[in-house]
This record gives structure tokens, C-alpha cells and sequence, in this order.
């Protein structure tokens, strides 16, 4: 649970860095890979991620612009990539604008259930890494290659004259 404004805006601008590098390594080819046909598409995964940032966080009452088309995703590898870095930067705006750290422990309706503020952002937070790293999964059998995260990928390890771990 986040206790402080400030924390939640470093991890969350890290992370979102990072999830943006993933955003921006898609192509609309890639955009319709998936593991079974009855799973989400990696394009339907990069929306959802992309468009959770608005649905989840104003439950909590932050007024924030809401993307374009919510249930759908786009056949556009850059629509998905600039909705993200929009919606991510709208929510840590209004977050920012919006509350003080004393917001963080009052308490929304989340989904039915009666969740701290400060619970929101770190439930939202791992719901983000959670869906990126199903993304990389789909992006490797698509044969894109996934950015580095919190370490090098094989390919970096490659590159740098490495044996890459097993």
C-alpha cells in the first residue's frame, strides 16, 4: 500500500517507462498474437492495459481524460502506444493535482468491496506489471524483441559477448 503521493509517482513513473518501452515496441502485425484463440490478443492486452489506467484510478473519484473507445482495441500498434503514455501521464497528474497523502487512506468502491486508496494504486500497479509480463510472453512467439525490464534480455546478454543464462 502506498502511504505517500511521491512514492507512488516514482514507482509508478518508473514502471510506466518501462511499460511504455513495451508499448512502443509493437507493430500492428504483432498486435494479433495470441497463445489460444479464446485469450486475449497481445493488442487486447496493450489496450487493456492502456484504458485499466482510467477505469481503475476514477473509481477513487480523480477526474481524468478517459481514452477513446474503451472495449475495443485498435488495429494500431501506435494508437495503443500514445493512449498509454496519454492515460499514464493523465493519471499521475491528477493524482498529483488532485490529492494530498492523506487521500491514501480513505477508503473508494472498488469492484463491490470497501479498498484504501493507497490499496488502489498498488493493486493497479501489479495489475499493470502483471498484464506487461503476459505481453513479453506473446511479443516472443510474435518475434519481437521484448525491452529489457529489470535486467538484460538474451539478446543484450548476447550482444555483449555473454553467455546468455538458461
Amino acid at each position: 500500500m502506498f502511504r505517500t503521493i511521491a512514492d507512488f509517482v516514482t514507482e509508478y513513473t518508473n514502471e510506466s517507462k518501462t511499460t511504455q518501452r513495451v508499448m512502443d515496441t509493437l507493430t500492428d502485425a504483432s498486435l494479433a498474437q495470441k497463445i489460444t484463440p479464446e485469450l486475449r490478443s497481445l493488442g487486447q492486452l496493450g489496450w487493456h492495459i492502456g484504458t485499466t489506467i482510467h477505469e481503475m484510478i476514477s473509481r477513487t473519484g480523480l477526474e481524468f481524460a478517459a481514452p477513446e473507445g474503451e472495449e475495443h482495441a485498435p488495429a494500431s500498434a501506435l494508437t495503443i502506444a500514445d493512449t498509454y503514455r496519454t492515460s499514464a501521464a493523465a493519471a499521475i497528474d491528477a493524482i498529483q493535482s488532485q490529492w494530498t497523502d492523506a487521500k491514501l487512506s480513505e477508503s473508494s468502491d472498488m469492484y463491490g468491496e470497501q479498498w484504501l486508496n493507497g490499496l488502489t494504486l498498488r493493486i493497479f500497479l501489479s495489475h499493470e506489471i502483471h498484464h506487461r509480463g503476459e505481453m513479453i510472453v506473446l511479443m516472443r512467439q510474435a518475434g519481437l524483441r521484448v525491452p529489457d525490464i529489470y535486467g538484460p534480455t538474451r539478446e543484450d546478454w548476447i550482444e555483449r559477448g555473454m553467455e546468455p543464462l538458461v
